[in-house]
This record gives C-alpha cells, sequence and structure tokens, in this order.
C-alpha cells in the first residue's frame, strides 16, 4: 500500500502546495495531493494551481493570517520557479 509520503515522492509537487490544494479545495490531503498530480501536468492544470495559492493568499489576508500569508507566498515563488505557471 502506498502511503502519502510515496505518492508526494511520484508526484512534482511538495508537500506544502500539496497543503495549499487541500486548504482551497476543502478535501483532504491525499485527495489533494492525486489532484494537483493530475493538474501538474497540463499547462493550464498548472496555472489553476497557481490561482489556488493566490486564493489562498488572499484569504489568509482577509482573514489577518499576515504569517500565513507570507508563508504561502514563499510556495507560489516555489512553484513558480519550477512550474510554467
Amino acid at each position: 500500500m502506498l502511503t502519502f509520503e510515496d505518492c508526494l515522492a511520484l508526484s512534482e509537487l511538495t508537500e506544502e502546495e500539496i497543503l495549499a490544494i487541500a486548504e482551497h479545495e476543502h478535501i483532504p490531503e491525499m485527495a489533494a495531493l492525486q489532484l494537483g498530480n493530475y493538474l501538474v501536468r497540463t499547462a493550464s492544470g498548472e496555472k489553476r494551481i497557481k490561482r489556488i495559492i493566490l486564493d489562498d493568499i488572499a484569504q489568509a489576508k482577509a482573514a489577518g493570517d499576515p504569517h500565513h500569508a507570507l508563508a504561502l507566498k514563499l510556495v507560489l515563488k516555489h512553484f513558480c520557479e519550477l512550474h510554467r505557471a
């Protein structure tokens, strides 16, 4: 049986990127990993992941959580460095 860590190692995403997808979509981490793994394989999917992280940043700012917003900005920076988004 594959663990979350096994599946994460097979994806092109970091755990923080998966957590951002889970937060945005309100789904469990394993489901977010599957969704992210699917999305990251297409240009439009990479753009969607970027939009998800941007939405999470806006939500954190609106909730008055600048530390979470900053952490998500770093996630976005890393994602954009490695993907075509």
